[in-house]
């Protein structure tokens, strides 16, 4: 009878995840008091990279305020390594090539996995991006998967479609929690002659059904959403506008994905629409670059999020 009834009993989907990025060149002390950490499961915190060729990382000493505030809510902290800047610098690159290569990957990945330790982190998210993903990346995954999971610690990556994608194996998807799918930048400053939104839903959903194809499991994809836009026109300018200072400049912007002359971006109705993607298609969650964007009150993009991801079937 026992068995009978589990066999007949719903399938219940796990709760999605929210990962929060958090740059850690804001006053983190200082922003960690704000967070609403009842809205978010995990955050990563950007940017930790090695100082020098023996792979010793740097560690920002505010990070500490944001791991012991984070933990009191029972939510996750790991470190991001890498990200766009330091995939994109030539030093960086090639310090990182070095210490990935076969000679030197066994002791880098254990100082990373001693770093994760020492300092309190719940585990990696592995941000190689574009050109700073090379044939060792596989190798280093496996090996840092290998560290991490017995210690109880987690490894995630951020990783697109059209920046370095292709060049990651498929094999690493088993060593991964989960992966955030950058879903955004499809224009930007970069393309000045290309305006238009960089982060639509439908380039959501192809972005998604690229890394579902390759066979990562739908409980491992997060979508990620970009809580910032960018300028086209007379609105141009090389950096972002984050979606705080959007809606302070033009007022009901939070209606709307397109303002002014020109910014793209992703208000309220577009990112329900997400957080309904990834509820609909049984995906692993939302990942939000940053968190730092955001404003508070009725026009929140996290709290737009976290009510369409917990809305009940009437």
């Amino acid at each position: 009878m026992g068995a009978t009834l589990l066999l007949l009993a719903p399938v219940l989907q796990a709760q999605p995840k929210v990962i929060a990025y958090v740059p850690n060149w804001i006053e983190l002390a200082a922003f960690a008091e704000t967070i609403d950490y009842a809205k978010i499961t995990h955050i990563n915190i950007a940017f930790e990279n090695p100082l020098s060729a023996s792979g010793e990382l740097s560690f920002n000493r505010e990070n500490e305020a944001l791991i012991a505030k984070a933990k009191a809510h029972q939510v996750k902290v790991l470190v991001s390594i890498g990200g766009g800047s330091a995939s994109e610098d030539k030093t960086m690159r090639k310090r990182y090539f070095d210490l990935l290569s076969e000679g030197k990957l066994a002791g880098f990945v254990a100082k990373l996995t001693e770093y994760v330790v020492s300092h309190g982190f719940d585990g990696i998210d592995v941000d190689l991006e574009g050109p700073a993903i090379n044939q060792d990346y596989g190798a280093f995954i496996g090996a840092l998967a290998a560290e991490l999971k017995p210690k109880g610690k987690l490894l995630t990556a951020a990783l697109s479609q059209g920046y370095g994608g292709k060049d990651v194996p498929d094999a690493v998807f088993e060593h991964f929690d989960f992966i955030n799918i950058m879903a955004y930048d499809a224009t930007g400053p970069w393309e000045p002659k290309a305006p238009g939104q960089h982060s639509s839903l439908e380039f959501a959903q192809s972005n998604v059904d690229y890394w579902l194809k390759r066979g990562l499991p739908k409980n491992k994809a997060v979508l990620g959403v970009p809580f910032y836009g960018y300028g086209f026109g007379k609105a141009f300018r090389n950096d972002e506008y984050s979606y705080a200072a959007i809606l302070a400049e033009h007022p009901g912007a939070e209606k709307v994905d397109q303002i002014g002359h020109t910014i793209w971006f992703n208000g309220i109705p577009t990112m329900q629409a997400k957080a309904k993607l990834v509820l609909d298609q049984h995906l692993g969650g939302v990942m939000i670059w940053s968190l730092n964007s955001d404003v508070k009150g009725e026009h929140s993009l996290l709290s737009a999020i976290h009510e369409t991801l917990n809305k009940t079937a009437p």
